[in-house]
């Protein structure tokens, strides 16, 4: 180990230590460690690791901190890995001299207004876990070529930008578990570009990463917590389970999002799994533009000010077992839920319970109010099926077809429930281009059916209509 005070580093806040990190990264055996204090720098602290060979930064227990007095990142990590992460295509060299470097148990905090916290460039292998990256633009800034990215335990707060941002990335391999990502203006986790694989987000707690928990008037880009945007480049493979996200509510902002439409067409972004996450209090709780092989499931969804799901032009997805409500200790104060899929196919939904509230619209002061026309909305859609679920209390109708063929409701209760019932039609169909096609409604318990020629609807128990109330 080489401590940092022995190659005449103040840290005391005030002094420039900018040579003395320097020196210790030439001079030291490798590990820099930062004994407590306040390391103020004024320039990015450059870990050529082909040059500097194995490297690893350590805050002796979280007890340093690093200022970061001037533009770009505090602490730069560059590479030269040109591989995957096929132990064929990693050179001896990367192997030998350059894998895994390391950042724990250190603070950095920006005192500029470009200041970054962590960079990584082609390398291989890095691990950052229990650092608070706090008051910079970018917590953790990724480009370029990475493989096998570990980032954990770590305190990703109140930063301009974004919390950890992959940005035009070729990176697969990619853990970012047990974080606390809160207060990034830009988003919490942000993708943009790049050809990535094997993204994990697991187990973080990921909210208010909006421009109002940093009291910055709304932009014309909307924000979301976990914002993946692949208008330019591939985004596949991914998963994002066991996590809180939550935050507050902004004009197009979504706790959620990804955006599939590439520059070239097509669905740029999916195989994805969205599962076991709580997700809440944003306009829209998950939205998909172009997104191509989701599976959505075992996640409470609630508080979605416009939408709670929003999906459009997307194909082979699978909403199955989710709960869809408000919190309960708002009371009357709660938000309407809603599911709408426009130009979509090859949709499955099962198992969704989802309710809405007793005034059947949004109470909560500076909601969206919503002009949703049914709990679940399917609309210019192909090849739709609706199983099992449990669409209740919805106003003015629980599931509205429109413009949609090969639409199957099989199994399911559409009920409301309410003392005073404000449900006109369990299911509605409409439809500008002559009956549809290959509709069908089975098995089911409704209020009300609203099921017009082109539509077999056979075997459903059927409750009151809005003519017996």
């Amino acid at each position: 180990m080489s401590s940092v005070r022995d190659f005449g580093a103040v840290g005391d806040g005030r002094h420039d230590d900018s040579d003395a990190f320097e020196h210790a990264l030439d001079q030291g055996d490798g590990l820099l460690v930062l004994p407590r204090g306040d390391y103020r720098v004024t320039r990015s602290i450059r870990i050529d690791l082909d040059r500097r060979r194995r490297s690893g930064i350590d805050g002796s227990g979280g007890t340093a901190r690093i200022v970061m007095d001037g533009p770009g990142p505090a602490l730069l990590f560059t590479g030269t890995h040109g591989g995957t992460a096929d132990p064929r295509t990693v050179s001896p060299s990367v192997q030998d001299v350059e894998r895994m470097p390391t950042v724990r148990h250190v603070e950095i905090v920006g005192r500029h207004p470009e200041a970054d916290g962590i960079r990584l460039e082609g390398v291989m292998q890095p691990t950052i876990t229990g650092v608070l990256l706090r008051s910079l633009r970018h917590g953790i800034h990724l480009t370029g070529r990475a493989r096998n990215v570990l980032v954990s335990h770590s305190h990703i707060y109140r930063n301009t930008g974004v919390g950890i941002f992959l940005d035009h990335c070729d990176l697969h391999q990619t853990v970012i578990a047990s974080n606390h990502v809160s207060y990034c203006r830009l988003g919490g986790i942000r993708v943009e570009g790049g050809g990535i694989r094997n993204l994990q987000i697991t187990g973080n707690d990921i909210e208010y990463n909006t421009n109002a928990s940093l009291a910055v008037p709304d932009g014309d880009e909307p924000t979301a917590e976990i914002f993946i945007d692949c208008r330019d480049g591939s985004i596949r493979e991914g998963t994002i389970c066991s996590n809180t996200i939550q935050a507050t509510a902004t004009p197009g902002g979504a706790n959620i999002r990804f955006i599939g439409a590439g520059a070239a067409g097509g669905r740029q972004v999916g195989m994805w799994t969205i599962a076991g996450n709580l997700v809440g209090s944003q306009t829209t709780n998950i939205h998909l533009t172009s997104a191509l092989g989701f599976a959505i499931t075992g996640n409470f969804l609630y508080s979605g000010h416009a939408r709670t799901i929003l999906v459009e032009d997307s194909r082979a997805l699978t909403l199955g077992a989710n709960c869809v409500g408000h919190n309960e200790d708002y009371g009357t104060r709660g938000l309407s839920p809603g599911i709408r899929l426009v130009d979509c196919q090859d949709v499955a939904i099962s198992g969704l319970v989802i309710q809405d509230l007793p005034a059947g619209r949004n109470t909560v002061e500076g909601a969206v109010e919503t002009t949703k026309e049914a709990l679940v909305e399917v609309v210019r859609c192909r090849r739709i099926s609706l199983s099992g679920c449990q669409l209740l209390d919805g106003v003015p109708a629980g599931l509205l077809v429109e413009d949609s063929d090969d639409v199957l409701v099989t199994g399911c209760t559409i009920l409301d429930g309410r003392a005073e019932p404000l449900m006109e039609h369990a299911i509605r169909w409409r439809s500008s281009g002559g009956p549809p096609r290959g509709c069908g409604v089975h098995a089911c318990r409704l209020e009300n059916l609203d099921a017009p020629a082109g539509v077999d609807a056979s075997a459903n128990v059927i409750g009151r209509s809005a003519s017996d109330r």
